[in-house]
């Protein structure tokens, strides 16, 4: 069976080799490049993203990484987003007073977390939805985490017109946040599967798996 072909985007922004290292490990043929004609037709598209909403946004603008995503999933095109790939996903970002306007793949807004201790930073437990592909074999695991924003509340959950609504994953760190989203094509993490040792080996597996 070939390997399924994963472009990482380089945007120019944050280092991440260890995911396209962490990739190929799990039997992807990986591109890290900005090169839109190869992160459109690829079989899966990796956002990456650390630091700044606002930065992030900027830097996927510069290569046109919000068409890219955009036009990927209108064509039903597996999307994962990772950290601030994964948080420029929701309508807004609010950082030091100041509001940026990301994908808008889904309502809903990203803040600083509300707790005593910014970022947060190690390992934490999710709370997983039974149907979950991603976390296929690792509910019970831990998972990487260093952020200070997040989305604290997922509007589409409440949306009754929904039949086929997101599985959310759920962390908690002076109240509880996004950890995880399935939307069918678009998945994302606000952990680092690429730095979350064998659980998050697996789950990048369990993506790639559905790129086959």
């Amino acid at each position: 069976m070939p390997q399924p072909r994963v472009v990482v985007l380089d945007y120019g922004f944050g280092n991440v080799r260890s995911a396209v290292r962490a990739l190929e490990h799990v039997g992807a043929q990986v591109d890290l490049t900005a090169d839109r004609h190869a992160a459109e037709n690829a079989d899966g598209l990796v956002v990456p993203g650390v630091g700044a909403f606002a930065a992030v946004m900027d830097g996927l603008r510069a290569v046109r990484g919000d068409q890219v995503v955009d036009r990927r999933l209108a064509g039903g095109r597996p999307v994962l987003g990772i950290c601030v790939g994964m948080q420029v996903l929701f309508a807004c970002g609010r950082e030091h007073g100041t509001s940026t306007d990301g994908l808008g793949e889904w309502p809903g807004v990203v803040d600083r977390l509300q707790a005593a201790v910014v970022p947060h930073m190690g390992w934490a437990t999710v709370d997983v939805p039974k149907a979950s592909v991603l976390f296929d074999g690792v509910h019970d695991e831990r998972f990487y985490f260093v952020h200070s924003y997040a989305a604290r509340s997922f509007p589409m959950h409440d949306e009754p017109v929904l039949r086929n609504r997101p599985l959310v994953t759920w962390a908690d760190h002076g109240g509880r946040f996004v950890a995880a989203v399935e939307n069918g094509p678009l998945s994302a993490t606000q952990f680092h599967p690429e730095k979350s040792g064998d659980p998050g080996a697996q789950l990048l597996r369990s993506w790639v798996g559905t790129l086959r």
